[in-house]
């Protein structure tokens, strides 16, 4: 493999080993401690323009199925790693990630010291870097320069609307940026879903008279979306019960009132205990947060705490004391990860059949 590198804004240089496509990208690094997943981490929309260090050091060894993406079209900007494998003699068949990542323009670099480099993003804070072929001037000039979008919705949402058939619950899903094990979930439980872009109008939702709306995970800050998402949510959750999820969520508590504030070290990974508060129980999930909302801001006469994080206190979960609206920071489709809060489907199927 040839030799590529790593390089950081603050001057740093990793010298490694390309994978992958031989590219030359920039993107927020970011750091995944997961375990398991590396397929379903590297499609999930939430990492557009962000390159993804594994604290995993051995990535590769499973290939690449076909009911493991979380998108078509994967955005992420890179890999880093410490070892890259093939694929298990057991699975030849599969493709490999290697070859992925070739076929979607995705470089990759391993043989990265990524303990001492995750250890460097935990005292920086978010940084921004580049895979290069060479880490000369130019190299960091043009990292310097390079401006990052912050309309990452409009980027990776789908434009038009489409379906997802069944027979059950008519469900609208609006895309921020949405994962396909949230479509998996409403598919295990026969919902009729109907996936609109991230821009819909509340009159839009409306028009197709559906039994609940659910407000997909997406990349980015909620911040950089217009009032109008705002509105729509105001009025749909009057109306329609209302399930939102990641960027959603944070969508729901401005809607609300709330306030969110940016994380110093975005958290992702699914080693962070989560307490459910109503019945004082523990669980894991898939989290993938740089935003989260700001306790102190939220107003408890309209809102009510439902999830929070062990280890930073964060609010992981709200729902609506009036209307028949709920929330959670966290990923609770089990794509990848623990499958402890899956049955937050059930819950909303259960609202929709209340409302018969």
């Amino acid at each position: 493999m040839a030799q590529r590198f790593l390089i950081l804004e603050d001057g740093s240089i990793y010298p490694g080993h390309s994978f992958g496509a031989g590219a030359t990208t920039t993107g927020e690094i970011v750091f995944n401690t997961s375990m398991l997943g590396y397929q379903e981490i590297v499609t999930n929309q939430i990492y557009h323009n962000q390159i993804i260090v594994f604290s995993q050091p051995i990535i590769g060894s499973i290939g690449i199925a076909h009911d493991n993406y979380e998108s078509i079209l994967p955005t992420a900007k890179g890999m880093v790693v410490r070892d890259i494998t093939d694929i298990s003699k057991n699975r030849q068949r599969s493709l490999s990630l290697d070859q992925f990542l070739k076929q979607h323009n995705i470089p990759g670099i391993s043989g990265i010291d990524t303990r001492h480099l995750i250890r460097q993003i935990n005292q920086t804070g978010t940084i921004k870097g580049s895979i290069v072929d060479v880490a000369d001037d130019h190299a960091f000039d043009q990292l310097h320069a390079t401006v990052l979008t912050n309309q990452q919705v409009a980027q990776v949402a789908t434009p038009r609307p489409y379906p997802n058939p069944n027979q059950g619950y008519n469900v609208v899903v609006i895309d921020f940026g949405l994962k396909h094990g949230i479509l998996r979930q409403l598919s295990k439980r026969d919902c009729n879903v109907t996936v609109l872009p991230w821009n819909a109008s509340a009159q839009d939702i409306i028009n197709l008279d559906p039994d609940g709306v659910l407000l997909s995970t997406g990349p980015g800050s909620p911040l950089d979306l217009p009032e109008s998402v705002l509105d729509m949510i105001r009025t749909i959750q009057e109306r329609i019960p209302l399930f939102a999820i990641g960027l959603g969520h944070e969508l729901f508590a401005l809607a609300n009132g709330s306030e969110i504030t940016k994380l110093k070290l975005s958290h992702h990974g699914a080693n962070h205990p989560i307490r459910k508060i109503i019945t004082n129980e523990i669980i894991y999930a898939m989290e993938s947060e740089e935003y989260v909302v700001d306790p102190d801001s939220v107003d408890r006469d309209r809102l009510i705490t439902t999830y929070l994080d062990l280890i930073d206190g964060s609010i992981q979960g709200l729902r609506h004391r009036d209307y028949p609206a709920f929330s959670v920071q966290f990923f609770p489709d089990g794509a990848p990860g623990p499958d402890d809060s899956v049955d937050l489907f059930d819950e909303f199927v259960e609202i929709m059949g209340t409302r018969e």
